[in-house]
């Protein structure tokens, strides 16, 4: 079986590694891929955003299963061009992207079928949204969102008018975001603790993945920007059995209802955010693709042929399917580029990634990175995902960091936080069950 696999980053290679298990693999191509993908599939030149093509050359190939990484291709709409064309692909229509491909049609669908979200106010004028800061309607800190693709950069937590009003200039004004920013959401902050739910669904069936926890923040203690994700991990008590079946009962079920009876079924990978609240489960966005950092802890955990599943959502059976998910916790923490999520130099030479790989429970996941005269060098923000799964949260964390440890190039950073709000709910666990 021939697989390609679309994109270039951290989630790609770990798609790559996982559907490299599969004994029906014969094949996979990663476009464009990165170095890492490079020693588990066979790198295609093409960019994630060239979907014709991607689709000539699926042809060209006999790919018998394409499976979309990114956000970009599936909101230009890769899924309807490569179907049209007879082609099976893994991920959702562009009309089902939109749940991710605007901010604004998502927070209008939940309130369309009573999805919990938080109260907001929409806006294409920048007068109008100073308006809105001003009058403290939302009060402070308050939210201010790019209604579209923004690479994780599009959220922005003002903690007072002041860096409000910043926020509303520079996407606004400055076009710091491109075009994302013609239109923005202001929306209600909420406190609590986030969580991330990820489902493989059919457009009726869907099946749930291990829960994961995204730390989004630049620097420790959630300090500093929003980037892509700076690291995560994963672990059976995220949620509760009883909190997990409400997210599918009040959530994910309503959400594959409406779409469906909007005429756009969704078929792929659905990622609920989720903010646990003290007033119940709030959704802060969805994502219509596998989540990048959580994917890698996430894979690292599946026992199951991911061939297999993805087959059950190409042919509208995952009903039939059970996943086997290992007990055991996983961390991720990435590697960044220094300055990054802002201005950062590439081609930085990497050491020590094979060092770190001898250490049992341990797998590296190349985010940004080619390979130059045989050797690693950095080529975007997020670098490196250093991931490793050990029987507990504290087991897994110690040997994630003593592999982060093995690693370097010019300017790396990253946290060293990654986990540990998972220590504390888990001591919060064990004293309730005493």
């Amino acid at each position: 079986m021939k697989i390609l696999v679309i994109g270039s980053g951290g989630r790609e290679h770990a798609l790559c590694w996982a559907l490299r298990k599969s004994k029906r693999v014969t094949q996979i191509f990663c476009a464009p891929g990165n170095g890492g993908t490079a020693e588990v599939a066979q790198n295609i030149p093409v960019a994630a955003h060239q979907i014709e093509a991607l689709a000539q050359f699926a042809i060209r190939e006999a790919v018998d299963l394409t499976v979309v990484g990114p956000e970009l291709p599936l909101t230009l709409g890769i899924v309807d061009v490569f179907e049209d064309k007879g082609l099976a692909i893994i991920g959702p229509s562009a009309a089902a992207a939109r749940l991710e491909g605007s901010k604004i049609f998502a927070k209008e669908f939940m309130q369309r079928y009573g999805i919990p979200s938080s109260s907001f106010e929409k806006t294409g004028s920048w007068k109008h949204a100073v308006e809105i800061v001003r009058s403290g309607h939302f009060g402070f800190p308050v939210v201010i969102k790019a209604d579209g693709l923004a690479a994780g950069k599009g959220v922005i937590i003002a903690r007072n008018l002041k860096e409000a009003e910043l926020a509303i200039s520079q996407i606004m004004v400055e076009k710091a975001l491109g075009s994302a920013g013609d239109n923005i959401i202001i929306e209600q902050f909420l406190e609590g603790e986030e969580t991330s739910f990820l489902v493989f669904s059919d457009g009726v069936h869907a099946l749930p993945m291990v829960t994961a926890q995204d730390h989004k923040a630049v620097f420790d203690n959630d300090q500093g920007p929003n980037t892509g994700g700076m690291g995560a991990y994963s672990t059976d008590w995220i949620l509760s059995p009883s909190a997990c079946q409400q997210v599918m009962e009040r959530i994910v079920k309503p959400t594959l209802e409406g779409m469906a009876a909007e005429g756009a079924p969704f078929r792929g990978i659905l990622y609920v955010g989720l903010m646990l609240t003290s007033e119940g489960m709030t959704v802060l966005e969805y994502n219509t693709r596998f989540g990048d950092p959580e994917t890698q802890p996430i894979l690292f955990r599946l026992n199951s042929d991911l061939v297999e599943v993805f087959e059950g959502i190409r042919d509208q059976n995952l009903e039939g399917i059970t996943l086997d998910w290992d007990h055991d916790t996983s961390v991720c923490v990435v590697l960044a580029a220094g300055g990054y999520p802002g201005e950062f130099e590439r081609g930085k030479a990497i050491s020590g990634i094979a060092e770190a790989e001898t250490l049992p429970g341990v797998k590296v996941f190349h985010g940004g990175t080619e390979n130059q005269d045989g050797s690693p060098i950095s080529t975007s923000g997020r670098v490196l995902g250093v991931t490793a799964k050990a029987e507990s949260l504290n087991a897994a964390i110690g040997l994630v960091y003593q592999a982060v440890d093995r690693i370097h190039f010019d300017q790396m950073h990253y946290r060293r936080d990654i986990g540990r709000k998972g220590l504390r709910k888990e001591s919060l666990r064990m004293k309730a069950d005493r």
